[in-house]
């Protein structure tokens, strides 16, 4: 796919290349996207991407939100793609998953609102970026990790007793 990345495309009179860095989370960030759903949206992704003409050059699905850099035709605006690409992904997500519909009510599977940025001449950079977005992610929960004490444990109740005995 690199190679496709950096050619120019065209249209009847246009020349284009307009690519895009979009982020966007499950409703509530709900840790959902694993296993057979995180397999089923990358599937139903590509899928709605070649219906409008829209090459992904790089995407990683993380656990609670999805990293995706795609170039899109001029012809369709970012937010009306982003909305398309949403919409009807919620909706076959829940076609495939139909015991989703009970923690989402309403068929709503995204949270409202994206992220995006338009990528020039760093799209090595964004896509590296998005590449070891998951790795980062694990390194940093590694170092954040602490051992709590139960404070309910019967242990833990007994030293906070004897600390006000005193």
């Amino acid at each position: 796919m690199g190679f496709l990345a950096n050619k120019t495309n065209s249209l009847a009179h246009t020349k284009w290349m307009c690519k895009y860095h979009i982020v966007f989370i499950p409703k509530y960030r709900r840790k959902i996207i694993y296993n057979q759903v995180r397999r089923d949206l990358i599937e139903i992704f590509q899928l709605l991407c070649k219906y409008k003409g829209v090459e992904i050059i790089e995407g990683h699905m993380m656990p609670d939100h999805v990293h995706i850099l795609v170039s899109i035709p001029p012809k369709i605006s970012i937010s009306s793609f982003v909305g398309y690409l949403k919409s009807k992904s919620a909706l076959q997500i829940f076609d495939r998953h139909s015991n989703l519909k009970y923690k989402y009510g309403n068929r709503k599977f995204w949270a409202e609102g994206y992220y995006v940025s338009t990528v020039g001449l760093n799209e090595k950079t964004i896509a590296k970026y998005i590449r070891e977005q998951e790795s980062h992610d694990i390194a940093l929960d590694k170092l954040s990790v602490r051992e709590y004490e139960d404070p309910f444990s019967d242990g833990g109740f007994r030293k906070k007793i004897n600390r006000f005995d005193r």
